[in-house]
């Protein structure tokens, strides 16, 4: 049988197929089955600090509701014994899931400003994390801060926790920089251990019939696996880091994709939620199936075989391929469009 153990942010996984943060991550029994399920390792759910800090001020609030009042409302404080902030929840998920799974458990942690970035990420691994993803998921809305700006702060909080904390440190990015490659070599330089590309960003959606803006999610396609791919394919030749793929991964060969384009592991939610956990089994069969039938003998001899350096023909990664692939697709169309075929 091949042999699908690789390594992520220095860390021995038995496959290459990775939980990414989502419903199931966060959730004990269902971390359990991931393991049981065949999964190479687990990333939690995204912590929000905006989220506990929120929890945190309603808690104070309501200690200090009375604090005007007289002398005796003063004992008049709500019940809280054994309420727990996002905080103290998240970091009891990280014991449990230790202790339920022997794969490696990845905190993620989405902060708001460098110093509580840091707080978390400590509280994190002192919890047991064997890593942490921080997931950059920031939309530039505000048009007096400019690109060099967001990026720089991003670089800084990456090298202060990267620094500050043991435990190798993940970055989560969205595709979305004015160069891409630079971010990542740059990214690289800062002391991140690995990247994940790439991060979806949740559009929101307008009701025709109460002019509400409404949150809407829809879950990833494998089309979508084409952007990581080119991306994966032409950063791993100047990154010496880790990569992993995220988005459009559905099946066994679209693992393979990643991996061959150089990806050290493949992340997956929403196949997993369309057809459940037992899914990771038929996608570690279909990966297996696919490298017996090309004679690769292990993942470590897959990653980034048809990486850009690697390729028989690098410039497909990039714009040289565009005009022969709008060539190719409008000759096939007007072959066989019905409009073409009746004049």
């Amino acid at each position: 049988m091949a042999d699908l153990h690789t390594d992520y942010l220095g860390l021995r996984l038995r496959s290459p197929l990775v939980a990414s943060a989502g419903p199931f991550t966060g959730d004990v029994d269902r971390i359990g089955e991931l393991q049981d399920a065949g999964i190479g390792a687990i990333v939690l759910r995204s912590l929000f600090e905006e989220q506990i800090e929120h929890e945190t001020s309603e808690i104070d609030r309501l200690f200090s509701v009375h604090h005007e009042s007289f002398g005796e409302a003063l004992s008049f404080f709500p019940d809280v014994d054994g309420y727990n902030t996002g905080a103290d929840a998240y970091l009891t998920l990280i014991e449990e899931a230790k202790a339920r799974a022997d794969v490696p458990i990845i905190a993620s942690i989405n902060g708001s400003n460098v110093g509580g970035w840091l707080r978390y990420a400590r509280l994190l691994e002192d919890a047991g994390a064997d890593a942490i993803e921080l997931n950059l998921y920031t939309v530039a809305a505000d048009p007096m801060i400019d690109g060099d700006m967001i990026e720089s702060e991003q670089l800084e909080l990456v090298g202060i926790v990267a620094s500050e904390t043991r435990v190798p440190v993940a970055v989560k990015i969205s595709p979305f920089y004015s160069s891409l490659a630079s971010f990542l070599s740059r990214l690289q330089q800062a002391g991140a251990a690995g990247v994940v590309m790439f991060n979806r960003f949740y559009a929101p959606d307008l009701d025709l019939d109460t002019l509400d803006i409404a949150p809407k999610i829809s879950l990833s396609s494998p089309n979508e696996l084409r952007l990581p791919l080119r991306w994966i394919g032409i950063a791993r030749e100047f990154l010496d880091i880790s990569i992993a793929g995220s988005t459009g991964v559905h099946g066994g060969h679209d693992a393979a994709k990643l991996i061959l384009a150089g990806a050290d592991v493949t992340m997956m939610t929403s196949a997993l939620l369309f057809h459940g956990i037992s899914y990771v089994h038929q996608v570690e069969e279909e990966l297996l199936d696919w490298m017996r039938e090309h004679d690769y003998r292990s993942v470590a001899e897959m990653r980034g075989a048809v990486s850009r350096d690697s390729a028989a023909d690098p410039a497909a990664y990039e714009r040289a391929s565009y005009i022969g692939n709008i060539t190719s697709y409008t000759s096939r169309f007007l072959g066989t469009h019905p409009l073409r075929l009746r004049r």
